[in-house]
């Protein structure tokens, strides 16, 4: 055989078996139908019963099916955070090294939502503790506001609890997965209000993005009413938007003073 005949037959051969042949029967095709019959034909095999499924081959869940039964099924915070932390089916987890689940005062009459940690955060398991989260506790106490305050405290959380790496935005597979907990943290926060900092935290909970043109404006989210804003992250990149920025914390002030 020459040699382009040989490769070209060997090409062939291995096109087969990644088609799935295993072995070789003949050089010809053969039909059994057509041969004589004195040659037995072999007895098909009765369907063998489909076997019971076991975890190694049952059908994958849906991780966002899964992630709102184990929402739904946590009583209170400290059992949502477990059920977070057991969540297998986010790759998110397996790059990050803490979980960031939340920080201030749980049941204080503000929540604010953010995107994801970054770095800072997540070394620290703590939402909003880099340079954003430095601006956002200045944001705060300008209207006499903090995480830690007796008088006015906040509580604070992000859509994601896990770093995407490279700060990268979350991927919309993630933020599904990521919502039912995120809806369920609300309910069990039990704030007055909602701050709905950033796109990706409008997108979730308002299904919208565009946040130059949402923010400042009340809405409702959860059945709360909903202020979006812009984030701290965006204001250190455009600091000519904090003037926005300080009317959006007013109207926040000025809607907790009407209770």
């Amino acid at each position: 055989m020459e040699s382009s005949e040989f490769h070209h037959a060997l090409a062939l051969l291995e096109w087969q078996v990644e088609l799935g042949a295993t072995e070789a029967i003949g050089d010809a095709p053969v039909n059994c139908y057509e041969l004589p019959e004195t040659v037995a034909k072999p007895k098909a095999k009765a369907p063998a019963a489909a076997p019971l499924a076991t975890p190694a081959v049952a059908a994958a869940a849906d991780p966002v099916v899964e992630a709102e039964r184990l929402a739904a099924a946590a009583p209170d915070l400290e059992s949502l955070r477990a059920a977070l932390a057991g969540f297998e089916h986010c790759a998110l987890k397996r790059g990050a090294r803490n979980l960031v689940f939340s920080d201030g005062i749980a049941g204080a009459p503000v929540m604010i939502v953010g995107e994801a940690p970054g770095r800072d955060e997540d070394r620290e398991g703590k939402p909003f503790v880099g340079r954003a989260g430095q601006l956002l506790d200045r944001m705060l106490a300008a209207i006499d506001m903090g995480r830690a305050e007796a008088e006015a405290p906040v509580y604070i959380t992000n859509v994601l609890p896990w770093r995407p790496p490279q700060n990268r935005d979350p991927q919309p597979e993630e933020i599904a997965m990521m919502r039912p907990f995120l809806q369920r943290h609300i309910v069990l926060a039990q704030p007055k209000l909602l701050v709905i900092m950033g796109n990706i935290s409008a997108q979730t909970l308002l299904g919208k993005r565009g946040i130059t043109r949402l923010r400042g404006t009340w809405t409702e989210a959860c059945g709360l009413p909903a202020l979006p804003m812009f984030h701290p992250a965006y204001l250190l990149r455009q600091p000519a938007a904090k003037r926005e920025a300080w009317a959006d914390l007013l109207s926040l002030k000025a809607r907790l003073a009407d209770g």
